[in-house]
């Protein structure tokens, strides 16, 4: 199957272009990328003086060694004279390295914190920010702006920020001592500065650009495999092996692309400016020796002014490697502050949930109506519906009919544009998340592994339930033996393919009912279970909605039939409610739903 461009996705992002569509990464140095990487090196400031601090000690121990050389030239043939400024050039050395050294593991340390630091940040904001703001991102780009653009963001803070700044008062200081030595060899070698300088610094917006697009092409790579590792047994079941990997492979190779590019226009621009100074050093010997036999200029002082010029080949060589690791830490930290968007919830803000009363309703709906960001049309709308304390409520509805919102708006995912919902009779708005959602069970249509083991994945809920009451909920719904099978036991490390489809919804539902919750949801928690097996759950659940409210989204008639009640939803609203046997007497909507599924 052949994969055009626009299945792939261009290589320029939109966020590239400015409103007029020209392309903004060909600026070295953008205001807001640096602002955005000062944003995350500032709490660390003293460190990064200190290191800067360190960097100058060393600057100025390589600085001064050429003329302490100088005076150890000027001084051949009389030993006397020669014993000092030799003990001070080994001082020098010995110095230099302990300040190098200490530099060296400071920086380091920082960076380490540093990134430390932002992926805490992350972390937080990925895992405690609103359901919206985080779905509206891929998991691919997640992983990558935890993962690969932190690391960016190490080499800038590590290395290029201080040194960058530590060269460029090495070139300063070593022009200006130049300057001292010989004015006539100085103004040489300024100019040919000047002219690798201009040169090269044209090829920096080139290689900040080809980075960015590097960057982008593999956050698009992690979603493309991550949705082909989840997806796995689809992709297999319709032999599409050869179109993922195609997919995964030109994204791939499109950071390639961009990272040779990169590479290439860094290595030629670090060789021009190597080879202009170079260059230039033959410049100065060639000026240097025409004036010592003019009689203008001593050889020690060449000698000197030469060791200068070497130590500028370095410094001008580094920049432009600094310069680059800077724009691609910069470009980075941009691209982690374009997660400042995601709202974090305030879980611990608002009262607790008043206890259950004969007087109130477990959950109330009164006017409400939701659409969620970005839809035209209202998911929920004008909905008022009134749910008991205990009992088993099925909720059903063709697709789109606002079953899933209406548990999103339960649990507090989303807050209703208009109306009033409550709990215990109590305003939603003035609950904390956190006293809602601890009366709440959710299971999921498609229950979710986390990394860990079959202890970790059912107390989820409750960390600290003790293992009777891990076995109790596993025996509940059927899985026990299966786990007394395993090696370790509650303790195996288990993943999505070491259990079948109906053993993980079986999970999610051990999961919920390890201490039984005053609000159970099931979103069509038995859809890939067997008879047998959904008739054992059934069971748990109808002696769980003597004392709790089970609430049900279903597709299956099984589910539906002996419920206490039943919603049928449709457009966002409730268009009738009862039993089964009266829906389909009242109801064309229900009967419908009920013939579609061809049970009788």
């Amino acid at each position: 199957m052949a994969l055009t461009q626009r299945d792939y996705g261009r290589g320029i992002m939109k966020s590239d272009l400015d409103p007029d569509g020209k392309s903004t990464t060909s600026e070295a140095f953008r205001g807001p990328h640096m602002r955005a990487l000062w944003h995350f090196v500032r709490p660390h400031w003293r460190r990064l003086a200190l290191g800067f601090l360190l960097g100058l000690g060393s600057t100025a121990a390589a600085l001064t060694t050429p003329l302490i050389t100088k005076q150890i030239l000027d001084a051949v043939g009389t030993p006397h004279d020669m014993a000092r400024p030799i003990a001070a050039l080994l001082g020098l050395v010995i110095i230099g390295s302990g300040v190098g050294f200490a530099q060296a593991v400071l920086l380091g340390n920082l960076a380490e914190d540093v990134v430390f630091s932002v992926r805490s940040l992350l972390v937080r904001r990925f895992f405690r920010g609103r359901v919206s703001d985080i779905q509206a991102r891929s998991s691919g780009e997640v992983v990558t702006r935890v993962t690969s653009d932190t690391v960016l963001l190490r080499e800038a803070t590590s290395s290029a920020l201080v040194n960058l700044i530590n060269e460029c008062i090495a070139l300063i200081g070593a022009l200006a001592l130049m300057a001292f030595l010989d004015l006539a060899l100085f103004l040489v070698a300024i100019t040919c500065i000047i002219i690798v300088g201009v040169l090269a610094g044209r090829l920096m917006p080139r290689i900040g650009a080809a980075q960015r697009r590097a960057q982008e092409a593999v956050g698009r790579l992690g979603s493309i495999l991550e949705g082909g590792v989840r997806a796995v047994r689809t992709m297999k079941a319709a032999r599409a092996e050869l179109t993922e990997e195609q997919r995964v492979l030109h994204e791939a190779r499109e950071a390639m692309r961009q990272g040779k590019r990169a590479n290439r226009t860094e290595a030629f621009a670090w060789s021009f400016a190597s080879t202009g100074i170079q260059f230039g050093i033959l410049v100065i010997l060639s000026v240097g020796a025409w004036r010592i036999g003019a009689g203008l200029l001593e050889v020690s002082t060449l000698v000197a002014f030469l060791l200068y010029a070497f130590q500028l080949v370095e410094p001008v060589g580094s920049l432009t490697m600094y310069v680059a690791e800077l724009q691609a830490g910069s470009a980075a930290a941009a691209r982690i502050r374009e997660t400042d968007d995601i709202a974090t919830e305030d879980t611990q803000a608002g009262d607790p949930v008043p206890a259950a009363s004969t007087e109130s309703t477990a959950l109330a709906f009164e006017q409400v109506t939701f659409t969620y960001p970005g839809a035209t049309t209202p998911a929920v709308r004008g909905l008022s519906l009134a749910l008991p304390h205990r009992g088993r409520i099925a909720i059903v509805g063709p697709s789109g009919a606002g079953k899933t919102s209406l548990f999103s708006l339960l649990l507090g995912f989303y807050r209703p544009e208009t109306g009033t919902m409550r709990m215990n009779g109590e305003d939603y708005q003035k609950l904390s998340l956190e006293a809602i959602r601890a009366r709440i069970a959710f299971v999921e249509q498609e229950t979710r592994l986390f990394v860990g083991s079959v202890r970790y994945n059912i107390a989820y809920r409750y960390p600290e339930a003790s293992d009777d009451e891990l076995w109790a909920a596993l025996e509940a719904v059927g899985l026990r033996d299966t786990i007394e099978d395993f090696p370790l036991g509650l303790d195996q490390p288990i993943n999505a393919s070491s259990l079948s489809g109906g053993q993980l919804q079986r999970v999610g539902v051990a999961r919920a009912i390890v201490r039984p919750p005053e609000i159970l949801l099931l979103d069509e928690a038995t859809a890939q279970l067997d008879s047998l097996t959904e008739s054992a759950i059934h069971r748990v659940i109808d002696e769980l909605s003597t004392e709790a409210l089970v609430v049900t989204i279903a597709h299956r008639l099984s589910t539906v039939v002996d419920a206490d009640q039943i919603l049928v939803m449709d457009k966002g609203l409730v268009q009738s409610m009862g039993t089964h046997s009266e829906l389909l007497r009242t109801s064309p909507l229900y009967l419908g739903l009920v013939s579609a599924l061809r049970i009788s």
